[in-house]
């Protein structure tokens, strides 16, 4: 019984030696996830702002649009 315990912890020391990633492999992993995760919220981000940018544009077009019909009718009215 000692020999077949002796042997699987063997077996089990060796698996956990040789088997697992190594600190450097999982820090490169965690690095690239991290990494990942940042440019997919700066895309985001970067489509946010377009959009914010599409409705400042819109909006400063619709003021102008108003002040030109604003100012024909003024002219039209004298």
């Amino acid at each position: 019984m000692t020999k077949k315990f002796a042997v699987l912890a063997v077996l089990a020391t060796m698996f956990v030696a040789c088997g697992g990633p190594s600190a450097a492999e999982l820090e490169a992993k965690a690095k690239a996830t991290a990494d990942s995760l940042a440019a997919v919220a700066k895309a985001d981000s970067m489509a946010k702002a377009a959009e914010a940018a599409a409705a400042a544009a819109t909006a400063a077009a619709d003021t102008a649009a108003a002040a030109v019909d604003s100012a024909a009718a003024h002219v039209a009215g004298h």
